[in-house]
């Protein structure tokens, strides 16, 4: 049976809303929703270091961007390019026209973070709403990449009818949003069926390509609204199986979180990252979290599948 055991929970002083993470070297990346920059942190001691500003914004001087100007930046992917060129990418969740924005981060071998590179979203965000259900907001909230592909995760909160994966060629996706092709990249959607909580659904919250596995987590949110926060009833984390394109409707099997003793964890998990592999099917993870209120934790949590 599948278990995520959490063993340790660290706040992160002065990283506001996380919102995604990726462990690359020695390095976790971290993003926050409503801030500019892209936090770097010692991956593992979370000890902080010299953040990178992704964009200017005169909006920062409360220490979050309020909620109708952020950019709400969810999704975050460490991937390597078709030319070799290691990197991060950062996408706005959609929900908004004012969240069609990504930026692309070169990792250079000596570490740290690159030249920051804005990229445009309208183009593809408009191909994904394209082939999202009748009535469904785009709603982005988790990226992977593997060698191949390019996976983007929709939250609709409050419903199942819209837990979407879209899978991306990387290669095409990577050129069109640099600018190297004009080409929009195809895309294909798969619906999962996520677990609930008291009759409320889960949805995705992050996704990453660790040991030839796509780890992802879902929350369970009492809302409605796309924009709109509503109370945290818990959190899941799991390993996502994609080899049945052909099924309409794919289950997924994911452990929901513990606190040491068996109580369930009620944090908002935004994102995860693979720290190391334990032993065969024995994974430690790096999760970040969101109060909804500016605070972000990083949780470690042993998973065995």
């Amino acid at each position: 049976m599948m278990q995520a055991l959490i063993r340790h929970e660290a706040v992160l002083p002065k990283l506001p809303s996380a919102s995604g993470v990726e462990v690359v070297g020695n390095v976790a990346y971290v993003i926050g929703d409503d801030a500019p920059y892209l936090y770097q942190l010692d991956a593992a001691t979370l000890a902080a270091g010299a953040p990178t500003r992704l964009f200017e914004t005169a909006h920062f001087s409360s220490g979050r961007i309020p909620k109708e100007l952020k950019l709400d930046l969810e999704c975050l992917t460490a991937l390597t390019t078709p030319t070799g060129e290691t990197g991060l990418l950062v996408l706005g969740s959609g929900a908004t026209a004012a969240r069609e924005q990504g930026f692309w981060v070169p990792l250079p071998k000596t570490g740290g973070a690159g030249a920051v590179y804005p990229i445009s979203l309208s183009g593809l965000y408009a191909a994904l709403r394209a082939v999202l259900p009748a009535g469904v907001v785009l709603n982005l909230e988790a990226a992977a990449a593997t060698t191949t592909e390019l996976l983007l995760f929709q939250r609709t909160v409050g419903s199942a009818a819209g837990n979407l994966l879209f899978r991306l060629p990387l290669e095409a996706a990577l050129a069109y949003l640099q600018h190297r092709s004009p080409q929009v990249p195809s895309v294909q959607a798969q619906l999962f069926e996520l677990p609930v909580i008291d009759g409320k659904p889960a949805g995705f919250s992050g996704a990453t390509w660790f040991e030839d596995r796509l780890f992802v987590t879902a929350s369970v949110e009492d809302t409605q609204d796309a924009v709109l926060d509503g109370a945290v009833l818990g959190s899941f984390v799991g390993v996502l199986q994609m080899a049945n394109r052909a099924a309409k409707v794919l289950p997924v099997q994911l452990a929901r979180l513990e606190l040491p003793g068996g109580r369930a964890y009620r944090g908002k998990v935004e994102s995860v990252a693979g720290r190391r592999r334990l032993g065969p099917k024995h994974y430690e993870l790096l999760l970040v979290t969101d109060d909804d209120a500016g605070g972000s934790t990083a949780v470690t949590v042993e998973l065995s599948l």
